[in-house]
C-alpha cells in the first residue's frame, strides 16, 4: 500500500524533476499539438477556395479535409504503441517532419490527387501530437496533475483552432492559401528540430538519448509487479479494458460538433445563416474553440480538485447537448444568441479531456499510451466520419446554386445536414453515464 501511495503521489519531493524544465519540455510537445491543431482548422476558412480552384462541391470539399482525420484516426492504436515503445522525443520530431512534408506537398497541389496526399500527410504527422505529449506531461508530473495538464495541452490546441479561424483567413485574404501552408510547412520544420534537440523522454533518461516512455511507465509501476511489456503487450492491456469503451464514445460525441462545425462546415454555415462576411463567420465559429480552450483546463482542474471523473464527464455531455441542440434549431435566435451559445458548448466539451484521464485510471500503467490512443482514436473517428456526411448530406440538399465559382448552400440545407450532431450527443450522454467511477486513483499494475 505505502508503494502504490507513493506512486500515485509521484516521486518524493527530492527525486522529482525542477517542474520548470517539466512545463518546458511539456511545452514543445503543446506547441506541436497546436500547430497539428491549426492545420485541423484550417480548410474551415479556405473550403470555398478549395471548392473553386479544385472544381468540387461540398462532398468532395469534405472528404478531403476529413483525410486528415482519417490519416490520424487509423494511426492512434500505432501511435500508442510507438510512443511506448520509443518515447515522445523520436517520435514528436519524426511526426513534425511528416506534417511539414504534408504541408508543403498540399500548398503546391495542382490537382487533387497531390492535394489528398499533402492532407493525408499533415494527418499522419499531427496524430501523434496529443498522444505523445500527455505521454511526457505522464512522466514529467505527478499523477494528480495529469487532467489539469492535459486540459491545458488540449487549450494549447484549440489556440491553433483559433488561429486557424479568424486571423487565418484574413491572412488567407492577403497572400493566398497556398503561401499560407507554405509558411506552415517550415514552421513544422524548425519544431521537428527544437524538439529533437531539447526533448528528454522522462527525467532519468541521459542527456545522451532517451530509452523510451514504456521504461519510464515502468519505473512507475508499483515496486514488485512485473507486467509483460511490448507493442503487442500494451495494445491487449489497452483493449481488455472494457471502460476504454464507453469513454470513447463519450469523447467521440463530444468532439465531433467542434471537428465537423468549428473545423469546417462553421464559417459557410454562418455565413449562410446571418448573411455576414467570411472573417467575421470565422470569429463566430472560432466560440466553439475559445470555449474549448477555456472547458478543457478548467475540467481537468474541477475534475481533479472534486476527486470524480463520471460525474463531470455526464453533467458536461448534457449541457453540450442542449446548448447545441439551441445554437442549431431555436427558434428566432441572432447572432448574438448563437455566438455564447457555442461558448457553451466548447466549454461543456472541453471536459473531455477528463475522459483521457478516466481511461488512464482504468488501464494499466504501462499501457497508458496504447489507452490513449484507442481513446484519442475514437476521438478522431468523428471528425473523419461526419465532415465528408455533412457535406453529403448538403450536396443532396444542394439546388444547384453557384457563388463566386463555388456551390452555394442555404440555411434550411444546413439544418438538414447537421441533425446527426445531434444524435451523437445523444450517444455521448449516455457513454458518460456508462462510466465507473475512479475517485482519480489509478490502477496499481
Amino acid at each position: 500500500m505505502t508503494s502504490t501511495a507513493r506512486s500515485d503521489a509521484g516521486a518524493p519531493a527530492a527525486a522529482r524533476p525542477p517542474l520548470a524544465r517539466a512545463w518546458l519540455l511539456w511545452s514543445l510537445g503543446a506547441v506541436f499539438y497546436c500547430y497539428g491543431f491549426f492545420q485541423r482548422v484550417a480548410p474551415s476558412v479556405m473550403v470555398d477556395s478549395l471548392m473553386r480552384d479544385f472544381a468540387v462541391g461540398a462532398a468532395i470539399a469534405g472528404t478531403l479535409s476529413s483525410l486528415y482525420f482519417y490519416a490520424y484516426a487509423g494511426l492512434q492504436i500505432p501511435v500508442g504503441l510507438l510512443v511506448d515503445r520509443f518515447g515522445p522525443r523520436r517520435v514528436l520530431s519524426v511526426a513534425a517532419l511528416v506534417g511539414g512534408a504534408g504541408s508543403a506537398l498540399f500548398a503546391a497541389a495542382d490537382g487533387l490527387e497531390a492535394a489528398y496526399a499533402g492532407r493525408a500527410l499533415i494527418g499522419a504527422g499531427a496524430a501523434f501530437g496529443w498522444v505523445a505529449t500527455l505521454s511526457l506531461a505522464a512522466a514529467w508530473f505527478p499523477a494528480r496533475r495529469f487532467a489539469l495538464v492535459s486540459g491545458l495541452t488540449l487549450a494549447f490546441g484549440m489556440a491553433g483552432g483559433i488561429g486557424g479561424q479568424a486571423p487565418l483567413a484574413v491572412l488567407i485574404d492577403a497572400v493566398g492559401w497556398r503561401a499560407t501552408l507554405a509558411g506552415g510547412a517550415v514552421f513544422s520544420l524548425g519544431l521537428a528540430v527544437l524538439i529533437a534537440i531539447m526533448v528528454r523522454d522522462r527525467p532519468e533518461t541521459p542527456f545522451a538519448g532517451g530509452t523510451g516512455a514504456d521504461d519510464a511507465a515502468a519505473s512507475a509501476a508499483p515496486a514488485g509487479s512485473a507486467p509483460p511489456r511490448g507493442l503487442v503487450a500494451g495494445l491487449r492491456a489497452a483493449l481488455a479494458t472494457a471502460q476504454v469503451y464507453p469513454i470513447a464514445l463519450f469523447g467521440a460525441a463530444m468532439s465531433a460538433p467542434m471537428l465537423t462545425f468549428a473545423a469546417l462546415w462553421g464559417v459557410p454555415y454562418l455565413v449562410a445563416r446571418f448573411e455576414i462576411d467570411r472573417p467575421t463567420a470565422a470569429l463566430v465559429a472560432s466560440a466553439m474553440l475559445a470555449g474549448w480552450a477555456v472547458g478543457a483546463p478548467a475540467g481537468g482542474w474541477l475534475s481533479d480538485r472534486l476527486g470524480r471523473r463520471r460525474l463531470p464527464m455526464v453533467v458536461a455531455a448534457s449541457v453540450a447537448l442542449a446548448s447545441l441542440t439551441a445554437a442549431f434549431y431555436a427558434p428566432g435566435l441572432g447572432l448574438a444568441a448563437v455566438a455564447p451559445l457555442l461558448v457553451v458548448n466548447g466549454l461543456a466539451s472541453g471536459t473531455m479531456v477528463v475522459g483521457f484521464a478516466a481511461a488512464r485510471e482504468h488501464a494499466p500503467r504501462w499501457a497508458a499510451g496504447s489507452t490513449i490512443g484507442i481513446v484519442n482514436m475514437a476521438v478522431m473517428t468523428s471528425g473523419a466520419l461526419f465532415q465528408p456526411l455533412t457535406g453529403w448530406l448538403l450536396d443532396r440538399a444542394w439546388d444547384g446554386g453557384m457563388r463566386d465559382g463555388a456551390p452555394a448552400y442555404t440555411r434550411a440545407m444546413f439544418d438538414t445536414a447537421l441533425w446527426p450532431l445531434l444524435a451523437m450527443g445523444v450517444a455521448g450522454v449516455v457513454g458518460a453515464l456508462a462510466v465507473r467511477e475512479t475517485g482519480c486513483r489509478p490502477r496499481g499494475d
